[in-house]
């Protein structure tokens, strides 16, 4: 390391975001940006280089930390990207969408505040494309093997991507109208521009990955066809059976899934249209769930204008240390506050006058829209069959039980579940034509080697059920690496994890 006592002079510092009355404005992402290297080579001199890395086993890529904290320490930007591309094809994704399970087990988190590894990881990203030290990789000879890969998630980009590399000719099958999956629709462009998918979709392309878009396969393409037609098929559909909500007036109007919602807006930014066929402007809004999809909700909520928003977490507010049965380094459930909760903080201390129409939350303590410990028990509409209440209850601490008495109703014009995610979409058909098998918790079964038939592999959250972003890129990663045995009788491409791996849910 550049400095052995960095971690004692050096206190931390995040990457600062731009002000809440500029950034609601605009969908742009929420951080300055570049021009901040200076900060970054000196955030990552707090580096320990530990004799046994703690933020490197808790990284499901296994990514290589305190080599590219050392050399960003040191200025050889250069150096630092290799390192970091060697185990990670999209660092600037997980630098921007990852919960950083690394920074909780820094060993510095043991009794202080941990380096700021997800902030460096995306500063080398971001340098790295700057300065041209991520070119296309193209293979130098190809194997004349033929691999499908059916979703265009981080998995199914990971796995497309390392197979490519590995000379076999791989075909992305996308049945939306734009590559990226999640990636594209659910995630808001102020978490993460799109230019930096677009980016590397080029790459890929430029390296010889062929894309197919508005293609279901099981639906608009034949599912056995497809199989016939190539010598391997990754399915890599992720997780995107959505949780529903069965109380009383869920069929009213104006009740709507958080990724119905989500892509409305960012078709929106791509340009599809000029305005949301769903929109918030106006409204007073209710939130329900407590997890990163319902602050992307509430993010987007803001920017849209509403009347005002509040935001339902069945779970009791968690604390602002980690609990003793959670020790150090396991990631743990303390109380956050993201990007979209701070805007609806600041937006609720400003004047009555300067908050009118900009998405101000229900009075809460310290401007917060999150109510803990809330049930809701159903929904109360209006004659035209519109939703215009929600009814919640609140939760005893050891329970989901409604407290007798602890009823309440809020105004709600719009509501939004982001309740989470149980497997796959059953309805597709894509995994009876393939022949494929559901586990006890509803995902695609598959063996120790992501196959689930001869021929047939399963990557990400498909397979492994909903999870975090490096999770599914670790996978595609792996999954290709079995794919390249199984077409080639062995293999270099690197396996971060096993399918029954699943240390960290988050």
């Amino acid at each position: 390391m550049a400095d052995p006592k960095g971690f004692l002079k050096i206190p931390r510092r995040t990457w600062p975001r731009r002000p809440v009355e500029e950034r609601v404005k605009d969908w742009n992402e929420v951080y300055q940006g570049q021009g901040l290297l200076p900060i970054i080579s000196e955030q990552a001199e707090r580096c320990m280089d530990c004799g046994i890395p703690f933020c490197h086993d808790s990284c499901p890529l296994g990514n290589l930390i305190p080599e590219w904290n050392d050399l960003v320490s040191r200025d050889d930007w250069a150096a630092a990207s290799d390192r970091l591309h060697a185990t990670n094809n999209f660092p600037e994704f997980t630098g921007r969408l990852c919960p950083a399970p690394c920074e909780t087990a820094c060993v510095l988190a043991i009794n202080a505040d941990p380096v700021t590894i997800k902030n460096v990881e995306a500063a080398i990203a971001d340098d790295a494309w700057e300065h041209g030290y991520a070119p296309p990789l193209p293979p130098e000879r190809l194997s004349e093997k033929r691999v499908a890969v059916i979703g265009s998630g981080p998995a199914g980009l990971a796995c497309a991507q390392q197979l490519t590399r590995a000379g076999h000719t791989v075909t992305v099958y996308e049945r939306s109208d734009r590559i990226g999956g999640l990636l594209r629709y659910g995630i808001p462009e102020f978490k993460m521009e799109k230019r930096h998918l677009d980016r590397r979709i080029e790459q890929m392309r430029a390296e010889g990955t062929k894309f197919r878009t508005g293609v279901a396969v099981g639906t608009g393409l034949d599912a056995a066809a497809l199989v016939r037609g190539h010598d391997a098929v990754v399915v890599a559909v992720g997780a995107t059976a959505w949780r529903e909500l069965p109380v009383p007036g869920r069929e009213l109007h104006g009740i709507h899934q958080a990724m119905e919602y989500l892509p409305m807006a960012n078709r929106v930014c791509e340009g599809d249209f000029a305005e949301p066929p769903v929109t918030a402007e106006g409204k007073d809004v209710v939130i329900v769930g407590g997890g990163d999809t319902a602050a992307d909700c509430l993010g987007t909520v803001l920017r849209q204008r509403a009347a005002s928003v509040v935001q339902l977490d069945i779970n009791p507010q968690p604390g602002s240390e980690r609990r003793q049965d959670e020790p150090w380094p396991v990631y743990p459930k303390v109380y956050r506050v993201s990007p979209a909760h701070e805007e609806a903080g600041a937006l609720a201390r400003l004047s009555s006058a300067d908050r009118a129409g900009r998405g101000v939350p229900l009075p809460g303590p310290e401007g917060d829209v999150r109510m803990f410990s809330a049930s809701t028990l159903s929904f109360r509409g209006d004659a035209d069959g519109h939703v215009r209440w929600l009814r919640l209850a609140g939760v005893g601490p050891s329970g989901r039980r409604p407290r007798p008495g602890a009823e309440r109703l809020i105004p709600a014009q719009l509501v939004l579940l982001a309740l989470g995610f149980e497997g796959p979409e059953r309805d597709n058909g894509l995994v009876d034509r393939l022949g494929l098998r559901l586990d006890a918790r509803g995902t695609i079964a598959r063996d120790a080697e992501f196959a689930t038939r001869d021929g047939i592999f399963v990557a990400g959250d498909a397979g492994r059920g909903q999870s975090l972003i490096v999770w599914a890129i670790a996978e595609g990663r792996s999954a290709a690496a079995a794919v390249d045995r199984y077409l080639m009788g062995a293999t270099a491409l690197p396996a971060p994890i096993a399918p029954t791996d699943r240390a960290l849910v988050v």
